[in-house]
């Protein structure tokens, strides 16, 4: 094995908030290895950060031994663990005077102009972030109705303003933010606008995938943020036909990308470029406020290319008990009555595997759309068929408002051995075939 493949990658540094071709990747991992990802919290630290590029921070890019373009990579969600101790989350609201066009990518110091500030923190609160060359509050985002979450015991409770004001002046600390994050903690908002709400911990993965070939924004590698790119006003503008051919769909905000689970994605520059971040401790679908409690924490996941497997966006395998009830593997017992039906109406019943395509697009509607549409195409399927089959035995779920969606069906495996996928989806779900 060549010295600079390695079977194992840790990875704990992190990117400014761009990712592409040209953005430097950590090495190179063998065809089956490991990578283990330590990032940051992913929306809001990044977001209030003046000078971080893209709406979040993610780690750098591991590229895969032997994946080209045109293959995908299967990458096997094995282990994610949450680091902090707190958490804050909430609404936010862009500060007029803060951006160029886009608060997440082109932030300005609404003082002094400058673009990108270096800034300094000085107390708590939303307005602690000062740029260091005119002292202005500088971050782009207040955060209108917020809380800040204590985390133990797998399990999550809002606390109240004097503790949240305890955990902001201990920040980095509660956050346990990675040596190399550039990031200012949110918790230095101190917001506790909701007391004694609860959830449990249900740790899943915002961004999990490869590098698009384009350099933009981490946060804008999504079919529904994506189209703020298209013809932007700063340096990262796009053209619509890099949008519909170059990104990847790593930005998911999908709550069954995590333990249990396998993204299959599309590789768009050789080496796959494999990277992750933006880990939430929770979230339901449609992360309806438009942001979740972000945590630091600790990924562990294996890799495999898929050669031959052109794909242009994710394809999702979940864990079984995420998957709508339609979709749901079958099982033995159910499969020989299955049979039985089939032979009393003179015909072979044909062995499926589930499975999630993601649908990416400005709107909720335009996302399912692109997921039958890629579908149909994957499959070899007339478009119609692809809509009888999502509704007969599978759904339509919301990923992330306002634009990426989850499209599961059953597939017949003779498709999937086409796709030199089946053996992995049979395996994955125990099926009895």
């Amino acid at each position: 094995m060549p010295e600079n493949v390695e079977d194992v990658i840790y990875n704990d540094m992190l990117t400014d908030g761009i990712i592409g071709p040209d953005v430097k990747k950590l090495g190179k991992v063998v065809d089956g290895g490991k990578i283990v990802f330590v990032t940051s919290p992913g929306c809001w630290g990044p977001m209030i950060t003046p000078n971080i590029k893209g709406g979040h921070e993610v780690a750098v890019p591991v590229e895969v031994e032997g994946a080209e373009v045109g293959d995908a990579i299967a990458i096997r969600v094995e282990k994610v663990e949450v680091l902090s101790k707190a958490s804050s989350s909430g609404v936010d609201q862009p500060v007029e005077g803060a951006f160029v066009g886009d608060p997440f990518v082109a932030k300005k110091c609404p003082g002094c102009g400058e673009m990108w500030p270096d800034f300094e923190v000085e107390g708590i609160g939303q307005e602690a972030i000062k740029c260091k060359k005119c002292g202005a509050p500088a971050s782009p985002f207040r955060m209108v109705h917020g809380y800040t979450l204590v985390i133990d015991s797998g399990l999550a409770i809002s606390v109240d303003e004097k503790a949240a004001r305890n955990i902001a002046e201990k920040a980095w600390e509660f956050s346990a933010l990675p040596k190399n994050s550039k990031q200012v903690p949110v918790v230095v908002f101190g917001k506790a606008d909701i007391l004694g709400m609860v959830s449990r911990l249900r740790p899943h993965l915002g961004q999990l995938g490869t590098i698009p070939a384009v350099n933009i924004p981490d946060s804008h590698n999504a079919g529904d943020f994506g189209t703020f790119l298209i013809g932007a006003p700063h340096k990262f503008a796009i053209t619509k036909e890099q949008y519909e051919i170059a990104l990847t769909d790593g930005h998911l905000d999908v709550d069954s990308v995590r333990e249990g689970s396998i993204v299959i994605a599309p590789v768009k520059v050789d080496g796959g470029g494999v990277y992750a971040g933006d880990v939430h401790a929770m979230q339901g679908d449609g992360e309806v406020a438009g942001h979740t409690a972000d945590v630091s924490a600790e990924t562990t996941v294996t890799v495999s290319v898929l050669k031959g497997l052109t794909l242009e966006g994710p394809v999702l395998l979940p864990p079984e008990e995420d998957l709508p009830s339609l979709a749901k593997p079958w099982r033995k017992d159910e499969w020989e009555r299955v049979e039985s039906l089939a032979r009393k109406n003179g015909i072979e019943a044909e062995p499926v595997a589930p499975l999630q395509i993601i649908g990416s697009g400005p709107t909720i509607n335009e996302a399912a759309t692109r997921g039958f549409e890629r579908a149909a195409k994957l499959f070899g399927m007339k478009l119609e068929e692809v809509l009888n089959r999502v509704t007969i035995t599978g759904a339509v779920e919301i990923g992330r408002l306002p634009g990426i969606v989850q499209v599961s069906m059953q597939v017949p495996l003779r498709i999937l051995e086409k796709l030199g996928i089946a053996d992995m989806a049979v395996e994955h779900y125990g099926l009895p075939y």
